[in-house]
């Protein structure tokens, strides 16, 4: 049987499997709400009181006011403690991890009144922290991405400078081209005309 122990002193629970069959017989015939006392889990639990708060079976059916079933596992809540401390359930005292928003539960928690100033008695958990530049791989990926792009705009400016000096030359070689050929025409209608005037001049003679 599996007993989950729990101490509202401290916030802590003890779950605890116990096979003695001694043991547990104290919690035989007894009903949810029943308070028991816990002499027979041990020495340690001498003046110990408990209270059967709930339990299930191991298919995980629960428990129900009024249902007496053996096999089943209680859980119970403590209603007196006893003369010694139970290692882990009341040693220890763990805060609340949550506390209470609305300002007149605040006051009624620690017991203030309205001249209070309840912002300074809220209950507040600690953050975790996030790391500012990540670890030691994170950085070394950040710092190639960096380099690998800052090299590809380098070379992408200084492809697109040695396309546009093409298109220039070619632009050039196009326009000298050009020119050439209006010479060459120019020239060779200047010897067709002088041939043609030649000719007419042979005539009138």
């Amino acid at each position: 049987m599996k007993l989950n122990i729990s101490y509202p002193a401290t916030g802590c629970q003890k779950l605890m499997e116990i096979e003695d069959e001694k043991k547990i017989r104290i919690f035989y015939e007894k009903r949810m709400g029943h308070e028991v006392e816990a002499d027979g889990l041990g020495d340690e639990w001498k003046g110990y009181v408990v209270r059967i708060s709930g339990g299930n079976d191991k298919q995980g059916f629960p428990m129900k006011q009024g249902v007496l079933t053996s096999g089943r596992v209680r859980l119970l809540f403590y209603c007196k403690k006893g003369e010694q401390e139970i290692p882990g359930l009341t040693d220890n005292t763990i805060p609340r991890r949550l506390g209470p928003k609305r300002a007149s539960k605040i006051r009624k928690l620690f017991n203030l009144t309205k001249e209070d100033d309840v912002r300074h008695f809220v209950v507040k958990r600690p953050l975790p922290q996030k790391e500012a530049f990540g670890n030691s791989c994170h950085v070394a990926t950040q710092a190639s991405s960096s380099c690998s792009e800052a090299q590809e705009g380098t070379k992408r400016k200084d492809d697109a400078a040695e396309y546009a000096r093409l298109l220039a030359q070619r632009a050039k070689e196009a326009k000298e081209k050009r020119a050439e050929e209006v010479r060459r025409r120019r020239s060779a209608s200047r010897g067709e005309s002088q041939s043609s005037a030649g000719g007419k001049a042979s005539i009138s003679k």
